[in-house]
């Protein structure tokens, strides 16, 4: 039953449904916002607020839903790589050499060829050779990172402008790919990749906020209203868009809110503390808050340097990188959940993630149970027991479900090297809600696509939506129903990014809302995929319309 008042809505939307979130009340027909608030949630009775300058949305059975939320994402990242040379969505080494070649010709006056998003899958091995750049760009250096930002693909200028030869030693967080004779073949793995990446020139200040703004509208197209920025500030991985956040904010282009996660250099300790508490001061202003560390504990399991508790199949003395010995990760997590911090990490192998969740019972022990939400992305492999200790101890699993499907990079470069065993621990988002663990949702996009439908989709299918039912599904078992899945991409993502106000459609929370052409929940799992977002409001402003 709407609350009576004297005053009219500026926004009400009738005619459902509505999907509010409320596990007690999950269905409604009509929503009123006054201001940026939701002022009544119900049926006809909602209509009483409309006025003569109330704006009126007939959702003519498309499904009103809180606005989708991303927990990892690389905005201004992805921003840059769309006005690049961008390998997205293609997987053929054919389709890239004739992307690579048109963007070389259309660009003559640039120093440096840069973008990615090549698949691993399209190259033997996963590692693409600097003599097939070279014939594409022999007068330039060429910098191309994967899909997957943990590998980039060089040709032979830019290996002699960073002086790596044969002689050049791996750094210790990082593989250089090499021939039998020990030469660089041009692939390079993690750390490795900052050998030529320093090299790059870098971004303007302009050229980052036209990234960001670039990125805000595409995620705004997806229906999200607020993410956290899985990079910002200081680091050695990716430019800096924390000065494209404040420019954006002060010139009031910044419509989403964003929870921003300041990048911690696994070369140092807990010295650099200090300054991480200097650029959460600085860095939150109006709807960014930079209240968030990440700590990137491991690579990757498609280039073998994701933390893994026993070796690699046929790789007797390889079982990943933990990039942070787990006793100084337990005393660095400790100290940040003291000072207020929230801690993102990424942990994809079964060492990964326990080592992580090792130093969050660390922090809590020392420090009780603030109220910091940690939460682990990509949590790939999961061992069984470590299931239930994300309850335990309140940690968030913050899953990527477009990763959770078979494909040449799962099916080639991933389960032969895992064994059978520990190909089943992969993507447990079912074992992880039955054991009654919060789950969040992001994309981790550029490396996948950032669109929530699609994610949700793969959460509830475990399979790609342009797949047929001939393909199986990725563990099926680890299926989520889809009003699980869609809580984790705007109840959970709210809640790991700190906006209890948002996720749910409930009176006086913030209007962050999408309007979806379909009501998904009235056709087979099969079909999520086709729906698209109708329109996306950020506190009852609308910030997109198809």
């Amino acid at each position: 039953m709407a609350v009576r008042n004297d005053g009219a809505a500026d926004l009400v939307f009738t005619g459902g449904p509505v999907y509010t979130g409320d596990a007690a009340r999950s269905r409604a027909t009509s929503v009123a916002v006054r201001g940026e608030r939701i002022v009544a949630v119900g049926h006809d009775d909602v209509r009483e607020l409309i006025g003569p300058r109330t704006e009126v949305v007939d959702l003519g059975g498309r499904l009103l839903i809180p606005g989708f939320q991303d927990a990892h994402v690389h905005p201004v990242g992805g921003g840059l790589e769309l006005g690049l040379c961008d390998l997205t969505g293609a997987v053929t080494p054919e389709e890239y050499r004739r992307r690579i070649r048109a963007y070389a010709d259309a660009h003559p006056g640039l120093p440096w060829i840069t973008g990615g998003g090549w698949s691993m899958e399209s190259f033997p091995g996963g590692t693409p050779r600097r003599e097939q750049l070279d014939e594409l760009v022999p007068d330039r250096p060429a910098y191309l990172a994967n899909r997957d930002h943990h590998g980039a693909w060089v040709n032979s200028r830019a290996l002699e402008m960073a002086g790596i030869t044969a002689d050049t030693l791996d750094p210790a967080d990082g593989r250089i790919e090499r021939d039998a004779a020990g030469r660089p073949t041009g692939t390079l793995q993690e750390g490795a990749m900052r050998l030529v990446g320093d090299l790059l020139p870098a971004p303007t200040g302009q050229d980052l906020l036209d990234a960001l703004l670039r990125a805000q509208k595409l995620l705004h197209s997806y229906g999200i209203t607020a993410w956290q920025d899985a990079i910002v500030g200081d680091n050695p991985v990716t430019a800096d868009g924390a000065p494209a956040y404040l420019a954006a904010v002060r010139s009031e282009r910044l419509t989403a809110r964003v929870a921003g996660a300041l990048w911690w250099d696994r070369g140092r300790g807990a010295e650099q503390i200090e300054h991480l508490l200097d650029q959460r001061e600085h860095l939150t202003e109006g709807r960014l808050r930079a209240t968030t560390v990440k700590i990137m504990q491991d690579g990757i399991a498609e280039n073998h340097t994701a933390a893994m508790l026993a070796p690699y199949i046929g790789q007797k003395d390889n079982a990943g990188i933990s990039f942070i010995e787990p006793a100084a990760l337990r005393e660095y997590v400790q100290e940040l959940d003291a000072h207020g911090f929230q801690v993102h990490f990424h942990a994809l192998g079964d060492r990964a993630v326990r080592e992580a969740l090792d130093a969050v019972e660390a922090a809590r022990r020392a420090n009780g149970w603030t109220g910091t939400r940690p939460h682990l992305a990509h949590i790939q492999v999961v061992h069984p027991e470590d299931v239930a200790r994300f309850r335990m101890l309140g940690a968030v699993a913050n899953m990527q479900p477009l990763w959770a499907v078979h494909e040449p990079q799962m099916d080639d470069l991933t389960i032969p090297f895992l064994g059978a065993e520990r190909a089943a621990w992969q993507y447990p988002f079912g074992d992880l809600r039955s054991a009654g663990a919060t789950l969040a949702a992001g994309s981790d996009w550029p490396v996948s696509s950032a669109d929530p439908i699609h994610g949700i989709h793969v959460a509830v299918n475990r399979r790609l939506p342009e797949v047929g039912e001939g393909t199986p599904a990725f563990l099926p078992g680890q299926r989520l129903d889809l009003a699980t899945a869609l809580a984790a991409y705007t109840a959970g993502s709210a809640h790991v990014n700190h906006l209890d106000e948002t996720g749910t459609i409930e009176r006086g929370r913030l209007a962050d809302l999408a309007v979806l052409d379909r009501d998904p929940f009235a056709a087979p799992p099969e079909e999520i995929a086709a729906t698209r977002v109708s329109q996306t409001y950020v506190g009852g402003v609308r910030v997109h319309e198809a």
